[in-house]
């Protein structure tokens, strides 16, 4: 039989189920990165990024009843899916060339600092979202928590260009 520490039963942790998850993907990326660089790393963290938009943009699809979200649809949806996992996102403008996002709490909290190529997490499940209603997205990392500024500065523009990431639809 198993004898209980009480030691363990007394001791103060703030480890959960959600620390381990954000420690476990900041040990990993951070590992990916060290390992493989940095730019290899984003493309890993992307291709999840991908399936994830993909099963997200299908759920938001479903509840507007829609086959296809309209540019402002788009835009509430990736406020919203940030907002069910902690995060801090809101619309800054909506045009027709572009979305502008700001952020000021990154849903991995402190363990995303250093560890950029979590960012392409927001940056796929973005510009899936995005392009798969609207035929194409380009996504630019403005500003973000990783880097160490305060907050996120995300664009999703709707026409091709130099810089960001591009997606189609």
């Amino acid at each position: 039989m198993t004898q209980h520490c009480p030691a363990f039963a007394r001791m103060h942790s703030d480890r959960d189920r959600d620390r381990f998850v954000r420690e476990l993907l900041h040990e990993l990326t951070g590992l990916l990165e060290e390992t493989v660089g940095l730019e290899e790393a984003e493309g890993f963290i992307a291709l999840v990024g991908n399936r994830i938009g993909n099963a997200m943009n299908a759920e938001y699809r479903a509840a507007a009843g829609t086959p296809q979200l309209s540019r402002d649809q788009v835009a509430e949806a990736l406020v919203d899916l940030k907002r069910r996992i902690r995060g801090g996102f809101a619309i800054d403008s909506i045009d027709p060339d572009r979305i502008v996002l700001t952020n000021t709490a990154c849903p991995f909290g402190r363990y995303v600092a250093g560890r950029r190529s979590l960012c392409m997490m927001t940056s796929n499940v973005f510009g899936r979202i995005a392009a798969a209603n609207l035929g194409y997205a380009r996504v630019t990392l403005d500003q973000t928590i990783a880097e160490g500024h305060d907050g996120c500065r995300v664009v999703v523009h709707f026409n091709e260009g130099e810089d960001g990431r591009a997606y189609f639809g």
